[in-house]
């Protein structure tokens, strides 16, 4: 007959079976905190080979941080600070560490689609938007900042809505305050209209982030709102 075991008993036995690392494994960090690290590394970069002045500084998520930026403006200096997953909050959050410093001729942003995917509304993020603009506008005086629209994708289709309002209330605060710029990638990314999603062609197998051609033409597109800001290239 197998003996019946008591619950204290059943409890260190369980216990036993899990290693000590697991049991003192730390939570993954949450917020801004999971991306430290990212960060840290873009400060270290800074540190080993410091950037010159007046480069085109690039920020916001993945759409970012897989931008090919020397081939698509080979020898015109860019700075790649995006970090993959992120929000236009963290742009803000971080601000200090991964912008200011680096007295870029122009800053060009990309965030928002995260956000909406992780059902933040169309105002939090135009006032996330409105945030950054504040901090360009105080603590790089005459620097222009370039926003990329949120893009409609194949992925996240069923978000286009929301986001599209995102983009109508940043476009609208771009268009009163001089230091502000609006690149609509968005429009030709429907141009067959905006019944159905964008075409395949513009993207990777994964109908979220870029292809080659989906980069150049969004390349095309900044390039045009560099030179209503002023931005020589």
């Amino acid at each position: 007959m197998i003996p019946r075991l008591s619950l204290p008993v059943l409890c260190a036995i369980a216990l036993s079976a899990v290693s000590p690392a697991r049991l003192l494994a730390e939570p993954a960090p949450s917020g801004t905190a999971r991306w430290e690290k990212e960060v840290a590394a873009l400060e270290a970069r800074r540190t080993e080979s410091p950037a010159r002045p007046g480069a085109l500084l690039f920020v916001g998520s993945s759409s970012i941080r897989l931008w090919d930026l020397e081939g698509s403006w080979p020898g015109k200096g860019t700075l790649n600070h995006g970090f993959g997953g992120s929000n236009l909050s963290d742009t803000v959050h971080f601000f200090d560490r991964i912008v200011a410093p680096y007295q870029p001729r122009a800053v060009i942003v990309y965030a928002g689609d995260n956000d909406v995917a992780k059902k933040r509304t169309a105002d939090e993020v135009a006032d996330d938007f409105q945030t950054l603009a504040g901090l360009v506008g105080k603590k790089l005086p005459g620097v222009p900042l370039v926003y990329i629209a949120i893009k409609p994708s194949i992925k996240r289709w069923n978000l286009w809505p929301e986001m599209k309002r995102a983009n109508e209330a940043i476009a609208a605060l771009c268009a009163s305050a001089e230091h502000l710029h609006f690149a609509d990638i968005a429009a030709p990314m429907l141009e067959a209209g905006e019944d159905a999603p964008p075409a395949k062609e513009w993207f990777k197998e994964d109908g979220l982030h870029l292809s080659p051609s989906g980069y150049a033409r969004w390349t095309a597109v900044v390039n045009e709102a560099l030179r209503e800001a002023g931005v020589e290239l």
